[in-house]
């Protein structure tokens, strides 16, 4: 699961158009899959790394979210697309904008676009998302110099709706597009027998055999760099048959936790210690209650809603403890912790009368040089 500190979404969908026929399910698409992606059971990321970008009135508008988007998104970035897939003479994809119109690329937004934008960011790993008419163009436009030759480095994996000679489709009185649909139904509901996490890789399989078996276009998709074992969520249909000896240490065993090591910021810790109440299945109260009243639920709140490392670990231990993850498990959360606090600022808490002021090694040097020179002046008096 990527780190929710270090990784961003982009949603980029067109509803209305002058020229074109509207497509009203698009509007819930991005409402859904925002609502999924900043959610507990898929990467848990704060609104203001999901942009959404709903009709956008040109496309300079759409590459200025997803060039921030890129600039800041170290981990893994998600670009969706929903809306009229259009090809230009030269058979070229563009996604179609409001006014956009047929065989007139300078009316929506190149693909070509949005692909050097991504080839020009720094996140480790980029899924794209193109639920359109002919998206799968996009695939034939990933050549041995383009897209599909960075994949390899960048980590790409594309997800196109439908393929390059076939339109997606929006379903009469359904409210979304039958790709997103499915999408956001796998999501909800999980995968019988399949993995504990729902990987690329997975959800691309089961997404072809339901579209499949109802007759709608089949997706097609591409990743490289083993970028398809990348969770996009927790699998709500995953279970495994606890041992007979042991239930309750079983099921607590095969709790959907999150994984500490793939934490890389501040922002992803407190995110992730959050997922940890959630997949307990405990209240604030519960966990109160299980760490024998040493922490009260106000602190676990305060805890969880913190922007910085506490300076010590006894809180967090415990409030893990009480969750019910073993001691090895806590001893992981302990070494994420070690690993953050070595790349926090070095400051030093002043107690007694200053209590509340922080002085840097800096500063205590200063104050040091400050005495002396004072000893001095009253010596030589």
């Amino acid at each position: 699961m990527p780190d929710p500190g270090n990784s961003r979404a982009v949603l980029i969908g067109t509803s209305t158009y002058d020229f074109l026929d509207d497509l009203p399910a698009v509007s819930n698409n991005l409402s859904s899959l925002a609502g999924v992606l900043c959610g507990p059971a898929s990467w848990n990321l704060r609104r203001e790394n999901c942009s959404v970008v709903a009709n956008p009135a040109s496309a300079e508008v759409a590459m200025d979210a997803l060039r921030d988007a890129t600039e800041s998104a170290r981990d893994t970035l998600l670009v969706y697309y929903a809306g009229h897939g259009l090809v230009d003479p030269e058979g070229q994809l563009y996604l179609g904008l409001p006014r956009s119109r047929q065989q007139r690329v300078d009316t929506g937004l190149p693909y070509d676009w949005l692909r050097s934008a991504l080839l020009a960011g720094q996140s480790e790993r980029t899924v794209i998302v193109l639920d359109c008419c002919y998206s799968g163009l996009a695939l034939g436009m990933m050549g041995s110099t383009d897209l599909a030759a960075q994949a390899d480095v960048e980590g790409t994996y594309l997800l196109a709706a439908a393929s390059e000679t076939r339109p997606a489709l929006a379903p009469p009185g359904e409210a979304n597009t039958a790709f997103t649909g499915e999408l956001l139904r796998i999501l909800a509901t999980g995968i019988t027998g399949g993995p504990e996490k729902l990987d690329l890789d997975s959800v691309f399989r089961q997404l072809r055999i339901a579209l499949a078996s109802k007759g709608r276009p089949v997706p097609q998709g591409r990743g490289r760099n083993s970028n398809g074992r990348l969770a996009l969520g927790w699998n709500p249909a995953f279970s495994r048959t606890p041992q007979l000896s042991d239930t309750t240490a079983s099921q607590a065993e095969h709790r959907l936790w999150p994984d500490p090591a793939v934490i890389r910021t501040v922002e992803g810790f407190f995110a992730a210690l959050g997922q940890v109440r959630v997949a307990s299945g405990l209240t604030h109260a519960a966990v109160s209650l299980r760490s024998g009243g040493e922490i009260a639920p106000g602190t676990i709140s305060s805890l969880l809603n913190r922007k910085d490392l506490p300076k010590t670990w006894k809180t967090t231990g415990i409030y893990l403890a009480a969750c019910g993850l073993s001691a090895e498990q806590v001893g992981s959360w302990k070494q994420c912790w070690d690993r953050l606090r070595e790349k926090a600022p070095t400051t030093t808490r002043v107690t007694g009368p200053t209590e509340g002021r922080v002085r840097t090694r800096d500063s205590r040097s200063a104050s040091v040089w400050a005495r002396i020179v004072r000893r001095k002046g009253r010596h030589n008096g």
